[in-house]
């Protein structure tokens, strides 16, 4: 709008020169009034433009431009959740619908709900944004069990994580209510030292390749990335959460004072997404519980500019890592046959099977045979050697003279 206006002013500056040149006249007044009211108009034209919100928004500093991806995208009044083909969001276990928010699980015990979008996300930056609200009865340390948002190579795969399956493939992001690991050092009559304490609810970050465990018992203490304190239940104000991945750099930032200010929480470099994955968020109570509600999910597409160093070092990559941080390696899968080989497969088994039967018989027949032969002579010797006289001396010369006397003709020649 500054460039707007500049052109406005010097425009002006010109006309009132030229007026002065050539003086007061009718003709001249009129045609300026026309002009001004035609600037005017067009001023006016563009303040409305600048100011509907249209088109991409710049966010942080440098040429990074923001575009809402509707598809992966969801917000009242909820349109696109259900179980149907059509659907972009389909509800799993205990989630249901509501009015004003999705509500994964009720303040009920031994609950278990999701929520996943149907549309893999093949964008290379990303920005999610989630409001969210975790509410209940439950007094201090005595609710649970929290929230996860995932993008996860699978979806809609019930387990003890959080409500999604352990050892899943991707991003997890954890809003952990009920400290696991202190209430056991608590039951040991152990404590904490100041060094490693935690202050509950607390948000963490997982990414895994499908070899490692979600360990409950410490928190998920062993494989997180990074974490922080959010202090998120029963709050009278909105709560949110934002998890950004742009250039490899995983960073996670919340809203949850009231003030509408992002607050960092985890920042990690190195950070390897694969695309085509599913965006999603589970929720689970135990023998705590806790309302945990999801009022929206808005992604937004993150243009960014590379350099061609950068081109080369941010190819696709087909498992998740972390630079720096080693992963147990996982066997890949091995690709389904064709039907082709398939057949070739099978055919050159049998072939080599009734090839391999084929040498057994004739072998079996040649070691018969040999065995016929060996049990004649045996029996031809035996008769003989009755009236041989057993000679002393070497075992050789005994074999020779039997040799004579059964075979005379091989002798006399």
């Amino acid at each position: 709008m500054g460039w707007a206006t500049g052109w406005a002013l010097d425009e002006g500056t010109a006309v009132g020169k030229m007026a002065a040149a050539l003086g007061a006249s009718g003709w001249w007044q009129r045609w300026r009034r026309r002009l001004s009211a035609r600037d005017g108009s067009r001023m006016l034209l563009l303040l409305l433009l600048l100011g509907s919100g249209q088109g991409p928004r710049q966010v942080g500093a440098g040429q990074t431009f923001e575009y809402l991806k509707r598809e992966h995208s969801l917000s009242k009044p909820y349109q696109g959740v259900g179980t149907g083909s059509s659907s972009l969001w389909n509800l799993m276990g205990n989630a249901m619908v509501m009015t004003q928010y999705i509500r994964l699980t009720p303040d009920m015990q031994s609950k278990q709900g999701a929520l996943w979008n149907r549309v893999p996300c093949f964008l290379r930056d990303w920005e999610l944004q989630v409001h969210f609200k975790i509410h209940g009865q439950g007094k201090k340390n005595l609710h649970g069990d929290g929230l996860a948002i995932w993008y996860t190579k699978d979806r809609m795969q019930p387990g003890p994580v959080f409500g999604n399956m352990d050892k899943f493939v991707g991003l997890g992001v954890f809003v952990d209510t009920y400290p696991n690991e202190e209430k056991q050092q608590e039951a040991q009559k152990r404590r904490y030292s100041p060094g490693v304490q935690r202050v509950f609810p607390y948000i963490s970050a997982m990414v895994n390749n499908g070899s490692l465990s979600y360990d409950h018992e410490r928190d998920g203490r062993p494989t997180e990335l990074g974490g922080c304190t959010a202090i998120v239940r029963n709050l009278h104000y909105d709560t949110f959460l934002v998890i950004r991945y742009v250039k490899r750099h995983l960073t996670i930032m919340m809203d949850i004072d009231g003030k509408h200010e992002w607050r960092d929480c985890i920042e990690v470099p190195g950070v390897r997404l694969p695309r085509g994955y599913y965006f999603g968020t589970s929720s689970i109570t135990g023998d705590l519980s806790d309302n945990h509600d999801v009022i929206s999910l808005k992604l937004f597409e993150l243009t960014v500019e590379r350099t061609p160093e950068e081109e080369k070092l941010h190819r696709d990559v087909f498992l998740p890592s972390v630079d720096n941080m080693k992963l147990p390696e996982m066997t890949a899968p091995l690709p389904p046959l064709s039907g082709l080989a398939l057949f070739l497969i099978v055919f050159f088994s049998l072939v080599f099977s009734v090839f391999a039967i084929v040498i057994g018989i004739i072998l079996y027949n040649k070691w018969q045979e040999q065995s016929r032969k060996r049990s004649g002579l045996c029996s031809v010797t035996g008769a003989s050697d009755a009236g041989i006289p057993r000679p002393r001396g070497h075992p050789l010369r005994h074999l020779t003279l039997v040799q004579e006397a059964t075979h005379p003709r091989a002798v006399l020649l």
